[in-house]
């Protein structure tokens, strides 16, 4: 079940909506228990178990940590915890990666046909990569004295499986939310402006994500793109990416107020930023805190001198990239991220906004991600390198007839909608100094119905299509 299918929007949530609020306010949270595991249950019944065993498992380790009688103790509840939230996400995410890099290796070694490692069929569960990091982070928080351990179980598996934002974060540590399983406040006010939250996410999704994910897929499918053709594609997948994974965080922030719960915000406009540190500063925010909060500092930081934390940078950032997938596209996309913070860390990103010049920082900076969104999204290294040099106009500059001719309008104005979206504060102080302002605000909620019409037809008109961190 994902939340643009409706299944849920006209099924699962409205009745879970109703049964939530009927619910005394001390028993919402069971509610929300039960609720969240008939929405992972919907996809894998089997996994579910995996869940709650995975949160069962943490709560215990941080329990111990907790009541350690000596730091000795303290630790190995910590290394126990950390270890098997590890082993268990291993498993799972990088099993195949790991044997399939070292049958290749034999294969150049001259092994003969059939020495390699054999595994059993391994499906990735939904949603195991931001859960394994919220567990982890639960134990840290709590042997470190940053959090109190969870009051109740109950809490704890709530927030864990939490339906809202289980399957693709954004990540949240449960000392933001302790409080909130203890008290939070319902109103309608909260309601209202969760359900807006919630709709601007699935027009998102709907309207610009998935109109010009064809185009994306296509330029990518190609044997030899041209200049035009491998930049646009790197363009249009930016715009897809963005807009869909904003999107399934403004739902599910969205679905949080509706609850009372308030979730840390995932984006902050970063196409506009002006380097590849203020990219990240703004770009899965919850992702990139959590990596210099339980990876970055931990290995020193910038406390070792200037060598260890370029070191440091690059090395959190490898790490980062192989958290979203078993390939060496995203190791080497984590590298190549890693490498210009370092160069821009050298160059004072520390005590500057941008260090490049004020001309050429932004188009500088967006060329940086966009080289990054073709490993990021392509099957393999060399099918990156295809398009590298489709960008660098070894196969010709212009968009083929074929391609022109293959490329609907509806695609190349969702794509110039995103762009425009995308960049949104460059321009919205200046509507914001017209009359029409007024205007635009006071009709907020009849655009939010008018928009959550549009996305509803055009949901019945197309199918599901499951969010791409999904796969993550």
């Amino acid at each position: 079940m994902v939340f643009s299918a409706p299944i849920f929007l006209f099924g699962f949530l409205p009745l879970f909506l109703v049964a939530y609020y009927l619910t005394p306010a001390r028993h919402r949270t069971m509610t929300l228990l039960v609720a969240s595991c008939l929405f992972y249950g919907w996809w894998k019944l089997s996994y579910l178990a995996l869940v709650l065993g995975i949160a069962s498992l943490s709560y215990v380790a941080g329990a111990f940590a907790n009541g350690a009688a000596s730091p000795k103790r303290r630790l190995w509840a910590v290394r126990l915890g950390v270890t098997a939230n590890l082993a268990i996400l291993g498993w799972f995410k990088y099993a195949y990666f790991i044997a399939g890099s070292y049958d290749a290796a034999l294969a150049r070694l001259g092994a003969t046909p059939g020495g390699g490692l054999s595994l059993p069929e391994i499906i990735l569960p939904i949603g195991l990569s931001f859960l394994v990091f919220q567990s982890i982070s639960y134990i840290l928080d709590v042997a470190r004295g940053d959090a109190p351990p969870a009051a109740r179980l109950v809490d704890f598996l709530a927030f864990s499986s939490l339906f809202p934002q289980l399957i693709a974060g954004p990540i949240l540590r449960y000392k933001d939310l302790a409080h909130q399983f203890e008290h939070r406040t319902h109103s309608l006010a909260l309601f209202t402006a969760g359900a807006g939250r919630l709709i601007t996410g699935l027009a998102m999704k709907i309207l610009i994500a998935d109109s010009v994910a064809p185009l994306a897929d296509r330029l990518f499918a190609l044997e030899a793109p041209t200049l035009a053709e491998s930049w646009l594609g790197a363009s249009a997948y930016a715009i897809q990416l963005f807009f869909d994974f904003a999107g399934y965080s403004a739902m599910a922030i969205g679905l949080g107020l509706m609850l009372g719960f308030r979730f840390i915000e995932n984006f902050n406009a970063p196409y506009i930023s002006r380097s590849v540190t203020e990219f990240w500063q703004r770009w899965h925010i919850s992702l990139s805190t959590w990596l210099r909060d339980y990876l970055y500092v931990p290995l020193g930081g910038n406390r070792g001198g200037a060598l260890k934390t370029y070191r440091n940078l690059i090395l959190t950032m490898v790490l980062g990239g192989l958290w979203h997938g078993a390939n060496w596209t995203f190791l080497l996309w984590g590298m190549w991220h890693g490498g210009i913070m370092a160069v821009e860390r050298a160059l004072g990103s520390k005590h500057r906004a941008s260090v490049w010049p004020r001309a050429i920082a932004w188009p500088l900076t967006m060329g940086f991600v966009l080289i990054g969104w073709v490993l990021f999204r392509s099957d393999s290294v060399g099918h990156a390198f295809v398009m590298f040099g489709g960008m660098a106009g070894l196969n010709g500059v212009a968009l083929s007839a074929e391609m022109a001719l293959l490329t609907r309008p509806t695609e190349v104005i969702c794509l110039t909608l995103g762009v425009v979206l995308a960049l949104h504060p460059v321009w919205l102080g200046y509507l914001q100094s017209l009359r029409a302002a007024a205007f635009w605000s006071a009709t907020i909620r009849l655009r939010q119905v008018a928009l959550f019409a549009l996305c509803t037809v055009i949901i019945q008109a197309r199918g599901e299509a499951p969010f791409l961190y999904f796969q993550f």
